[in-house]
């Protein structure tokens, strides 16, 4: 039988290994096509893959059959619930993989996409590009069809030119400049705030006017420093929660 194939993860050892395979293991889950096999290879299969101890691999299934997303059966192997609940708060321990998890499990609808000059409270993030490919996407739960945050991106145009728009369809946009573009990322920092809902975005997330909403600020840096994205997304307040753990050492 055809077993479902997830992507490859470059290991950061400052990093619990059984949180980054898990989320990195729930991003290629929820960002799978349509058509992909639901039986996952076999615990030693993804130690392997994952350069981890069957030990830590087990760990990280576990994590994943506690949210929902696959199932364990004995005898016949673990399978991805095609049903499984998408949008589930998730904890950001500062890995790549966390973020990529975080924004995968929704289906996405490309409201626009073109160019414009930075906004003035973004210039500084682009002091060489007079204008930045903007993307603006409404996404939405797979399961409910429920619109749960709308998302504009802010792209160096030389990045812009190598995206598929039919990629933005499917995955999130730090998985399409890491996986897919060839975006070399070494850091995002995210800014996170409660605001209130203006009538354009409550419109969209079909929301009463001025409710409560996470406004989240993402930029992505290349390893040359330069800022490649930067992503403003605002979420309904009742569906998303961030916990953020900062590691001592």
């Amino acid at each position: 039988m055809t077993t479902f194939a997830p992507d490859s993860l470059a290991l950061n050892r400052k990093l619990p290994l059984w949180y980054q395979v898990s989320q990195s293991l729930r991003a290629s889950i929820l960002g799978r096509s349509p058509e992909a096999p639901l039986r996952l290879p076999t615990e030693e299969t993804l130690a392997t893959h994952y350069g981890v101890s069957v030990l830590t691999m087990r760990q990280a299934l576990k994590e994943l059959e506690t949210e929902g997303l696959i199932s364990r059966h004995r005898r016949r192997g673990t399978f991805i619930e095609p049903d499984a609940r998408r949008g589930a708060p998730v904890r950001l321990l500062g890995s790549v993989d966390a973020i990529v998890a975080q924004q995968s499990g929704m289906s996405s609808v490309l409201l626009a996409h073109g160019s414009c000059a930075p906004p003035a409270e973004l210039a500084e993030y682009f002091p060489d590009c007079p204008e930045v490919a903007c993307f603006r996407r409404l996404r939405s739960d797979e399961k409910t069809g429920e619109p749960t945050n709308h998302a504009c991106n802010y792209v160096r145009p030389d990045v812009a030119a190598r995206i598929d728009l039919a990629d933005l369809a499917r995955w999130p946009m730090t998985k399409v400049l890491r996986d897919a573009v060839g975006v070399r990322i070494s850091r995002i920092t995210d800014t996170v705030e409660a605001r209130l809902a203006d009538p354009e975005t409550a419109r969209l997330l079909q929301v009463p006017l001025v409710s409560p909403i996470l406004h989240h600020t993402g930029i992505t840096y290349d390893e040359e420093g330069r800022v490649v994205d930067v992503a403003r997304i605002h979420y309904r307040g009742d569906r998303f929660s961030f916990t953020v753990t900062l590691d001592a050492h």
